[in-house]
């Protein structure tokens, strides 16, 4: 755990990350006056909150997920302030709108990244790396075994495993999450394959909020408005985790069901969820991309935050680096 001292700029209080220099919290997990809001994922968004202070990009998000709230939207990189604290907001190439938090207090700069990842993501701005004496990191896939390979190549199996399906006369349906994920894996088929993609309601949703950012995304249909008795064999299926197992999968005669996901490095997770492929893509950093991006930021410390916090901090201090961890309630890549 973090040892907190008086001159810290970010300590860890019941309702999150907070900041007593500039009054405000950070993607807090309880009802408080001033939040910071890295992205829209519900983990780091939640409703109740007086204010809301988040990047431009992540407004219609925000507004989709949490509806009308009291919001203060900033453009990447433009300063302002919140008590003694000068704050602003930099890219972290998680999802549409995800930001870092830049809190800088009479010289010194802290930096917490909410979710982050260095893989180009045609969805999102990409992460900038912002110079800072402490480094707040996830650390969601913080082991050596987690590597990601280049996601187009990934998408190109994606496309390939459907031709393969249609062959075998089956439906080709892919389970991943419904903000951030299924829009990118749309983004990187669109070099693959111009078949349209069917959608459940829950990723369609997600998929007109990017639509009308802005994002270019491949032909959608959703699956709703498929007529009653459709052979799917073929088609590829984008839908939520949740819907595995459910009465929705039934119009599906035959099908295999797969899962995007960076847990699907590990063989062991995929057959332990009886998904027939397992495709790796995520929207976090890997280890390497982890160790580089702490090394760039020039911190002299690093405190963790959710995931295989201990593997890194003991990295880091095992190469000279002062490091610790906040444990915190958010969650998981899913």
């Amino acid at each position: 755990m973090a040892n907190h001292n008086r001159d810290d700029l970010v300590v860890l209080r019941p309702e999150g990350l907070y900041c007593p220099r500039g009054d405000f919290h950070i993607d807090p997990w309880r009802p408080v006056p001033r939040a910071v809001v890295t992205h829209g994922h519900s983990d780091h968004a939640r409703s109740g909150m007086g204010q809301y202070h988040c990047a431009s990009g992540s407004l219609p998000i925000l507004r989709w997920r949490l509806g009308e709230q009291t919001y203060h939207a900033h453009a990447y990189g433009e300063p302002f302030t919140l008590g003694q604290a000068r704050v602003s907001l930099h890219p972290a190439g998680h999802v549409l709108g995800s930001a870092q938090v830049r809190i800088e207090v009479d010289g010194e700069i802290w930096v917490a990244s909410g979710d982050y990842k260095r893989q180009l993501d045609p969805t999102c701005a990409p992460f900038e790396v912002v110079r800072c004496d402490t480094f707040i990191t996830e650390a969601t896939f913080g082991l050596p075994v987690y590597r990601w390979p280049p996601t187009p190549s990934v998408a190109a199996d994606i496309a390939d495993w459907r031709r393969e399906c249609g062959e075998r006369g089956e439906a080709a349906v892919l389970f991943c999450y419904a903000l951030g994920k299924a829009q990118r894996v749309l983004a990187e088929l669109m070099a693959w394959d111009a078949q349209p993609v069917l959608l459940h309601g829950a990723i369609a949703a997600g998929v007109e909020v990017y639509r009308q950012a802005g994002i270019v995304l491949p032909e959608t249909r959703p699956v709703t408005e498929q007529a009653r008795g459709t052979d799917y064999a073929g088609q590829l299926v984008l839908a939520p985790p949740s819907a595995a197992g459910s009465a929705w999968m039934r119009r599906f005669r035959h099908a295999q069901q797969g899962f995007a996901s960076g847990w699907m490095r590990l063989r062991g997770n995929r057959r332990r969820r009886n998904y027939d492929r397992g495709f790796v893509v995520s929207d976090h950093a890997d280890w390497p991309d982890l160790l580089r991006t702490i090394e760039q930021t020039g911190a002299r410390r690093v405190i963790a935050t959710h995931g295989n916090t201990d593997a890194l901090i003991r990295h880091l201090c095992e190469h000279g680096v002062a490091a610790e961890a906040f444990r915190t309630d958010f969650g998981d890549e899913q």
